[in-house]
């Protein structure tokens, strides 16, 4: 009978308030603003680096990278290839104020992820506070909220993993560039012994933030920790 209930109020409020799709802007049904024929369209990061992601020809290897200089952290969790439909979703989220796609976004992640090992706490990378006030919020601990609320049991934490200075846009810079540009941009404000911690990100580019970030946590004694975001962008070739 409840079941019934609800799919009867579900069908109420699609026909009062409907949904339109983030992409193709026809009407969708649901509470999510994406059609399932878009939907369809992203691009699953499903053959990658055990390591960190990058996707590769087969499932369960480790990239040249990976072998010749292991990175920080354990695992990225990346689920989708930062593709053409994906990027325009997480333009629009990031950096158009639309804060209504980050149940979206979390559904994404949590649809697309798999042989996830809970970890004890989500940081989300944070902002220089300077940015954040300009940008008003920071996509990635709304995306850590969205993601907890969905993982009963699992809790956020803002304020142990800091950024210690601003940094200059990343955007258009080489792997080189961008590790010399986050040398020593985070701290860890307190003990996190034996932890196993997931930083939480939107893009994971040549992972270098991510590979500082882990390093403050390795050294503030963390036991484990792994990335969780939401794409991978491809190698350039």
């Amino acid at each position: 009978m409840g079941a019934v209930v609800n799919s009867l109020v579900q069908r109420l409020a699609d026909a009062l308030f409907p949904n339109s799709c983030c992409l193709c802007q026809w009407r969708c049904p649901g509470r999510l603003p994406l059609c399932a024929p878009c939907r369809a369209e992203l691009a699953g990061n499903r053959c990658c680096c055990r390591r960190c992601a990058l996707p590769l020809s087969g499932d369960g290897l480790l990239c040249g990278q990976c072998l010749q200089q292991p990175p920080a952290f354990d695992r990225v969790v990346a689920p989708w290839l930062y593709s053409e439909y994906l990027a325009f979703i997480l333009r629009r989220w990031k950096f158009h104020h639309d804060l209504a796609l980050t149940p979206l976004l979390a559904d994404l992640w949590l649809d697309g992820a798999s042989d996830v090992l809970p970890p004890d706490v989500l940081l989300p990378v944070p902002l220089h506070w300077y940015r954040q006030w300009r940008r008003g919020y920071n996509q990635a601990e709304l995306l850590a909220r969205e993601l907890a609320q969905a993982m009963p049991g699992l809790g956020v934490d803002t304020g142990l993993l800091q950024r210690s200075r601003a940094t200059a846009a990343q955007s258009g810079m080489s792997a080189r560039q961008r590790a010399h540009n986050l040398r020593g941009a985070f701290t860890v404000s307190g003990g996190c012994d034996s932890l196993h911690v997931a930083l939480v990100d939107d893009v994971l580019t040549t992972g270098a933030t991510a590979g500082e970030a882990a390093s403050a946590l390795r050294r503030a004694g963390a036991a484990r920790v792994d990335i969780w975001c939401l794409a991978r962008t491809p190698p350039p070739n």
